[in-house]
C-alpha cells in the first residue's frame, strides 16, 4: 500500500483573542483520505482551529502547512488555497437571493472561470450526489434547514476541492434532519473524500472517522483512531467527556 499524500501539516499553533488565549501549541496532520473528527465540549477551540485552517481567523503564532507551503505567508494565494479547501458552516451560508443552482455555480463560474455550462454540470452533478438536483429552481427559505445543509454540502463540492472542513453541520438542525446530512458525509467518506469535521454527533465520529481528535481548554488533549479513543481511552478528560454520551 502506497503511503498517502500529507495535505495539512499544522504545528505550535496558537490562537489569541487579545489575553484570551483560544489555541495552545496545537500539532497534528491531515493526510489524503483521512476522516478526522474534532470532538469535545463547547469553548474547547475546535471552530477556532477550523476557523485557522482556512484562515477566516489568523493564527497568532505557529504554522498551517499545505503541501509544504505556509499558508500564512504573505505570498500565499489565499483565494487559490482556499479553492481546494472548502468550508461547509453550521449555518449553511447560502445566498438567499439565488435559486439553489445558481448558489452552486456562483464559485465555479467567478471564482474558477468555468463555462456557465460546465459550471452547470458540475452543480447538477453535486446536487444530484445529495439529492437536491429536484430543488434546482428553489430558494434556500423555500427548503428544511437539512436541505439547505446538502445545498451546501454541493456548493462546497462543486469548487472540487481537496479537503472539506465541516464546522459542527448539523448543529443547527432539528433532530430528524440530521440524518439526511450525516448520510451525504458517510457517502462522501466511503468515497475517499478527505475530511475534517468539528462534530457533536458521537456516533458519527466512531462510526466514520479514521481518525478522532478529542479537544479540551484549547489544547489536543487525546487523538487516536476511533477505536482508540472510544474503545480506550487514555486521559481522565476524555473519559469523562465521552462519559456522557451513555448509548455509544
Amino acid at each position: 500500500m502506497s503511503e498517502k499524500e500529507r495535505i495539512l501539516e499544522i504545528t505550535h499553533l496558537v490562537k489569541s483573542f487579545g489575553s484570551h488565549e483560544v489555541l495552545k501549541d496545537i500539532h497534528f496532520s491531515v493526510d489524503q483520505g483521512d476522516v478526522i473528527s474534532i470532538i469535545g465540549a463547547s469553548g474547547s477551540g475546535k471552530s477556532t482551529l477550523l476557523r485557522c485552517i482556512n484562515l477566516l481567523e489568523t493564527p497568532t503564532s505557529g504554522s498551517i502547512l499545505y503541501h509544504g507551503k505556509d499558508i500564512t505567508d504573505a505570498k500565499m494565494n489565499i483565494y487559490a488555497y482556499r479553492e481546494k479547501v472548502g468550508m461547509v458552516f453550521q449555518n449553511f451560508n447560502l445566498f438567499h437571493n439565488l435559486t439553489v443552482l445558481d448558489n452552486c455555480m456562483v464559485g465555479p463560474i467567478k471564482v474558477k472561470k468555468k463555462k456557465k455550462e460546465e459550471a452547470r454540470e458540475l452543480a447538477m452533478t453535486f446536487l444530484h450526489k445529495v439529492d437536491m438536483e429536484q430543488f434546482i429552481n428553489a430558494k434556500p427559505r423555500q427548503l428544511s434547514g437539512g436541505q439547505q445543509q446538502r445545498v451546501a454540502i454541493a456548493r462546497a463540492l462543486a469548487m472540487e476541492p481537496e479537503i472539506l472542513l465541516f464546522d459542527e453541520p448539523t448543529s443547527a438542525l432539528d433532530p430528524q434532519m440530521v440524518g439526511e446530512v450525516l448520510n451525504v458525509m458517510t457517502t462522501l467518506a466511503e468515497e475517499g473524500m478527505t475530511m475534517l469535521i468539528v462534530t457533536h454527533e458521537m456516533a458519527f465520529a466512531r462510526d466514520v472517522s479514521s481518525h478522532v481528535v478529542f479537544m479540551a481548554d484549547g489544547v489536543i488533549e487525546e487523538e487516536g483512531s476511533s477505536e482508540e479513543v472510544f474503545g480506550n481511552p487514555q486521559k481522565e478528560k476524555t473519559k469523562d467527556f465521552l462519559s456522557r454520551f451513555r448509548n455509544l
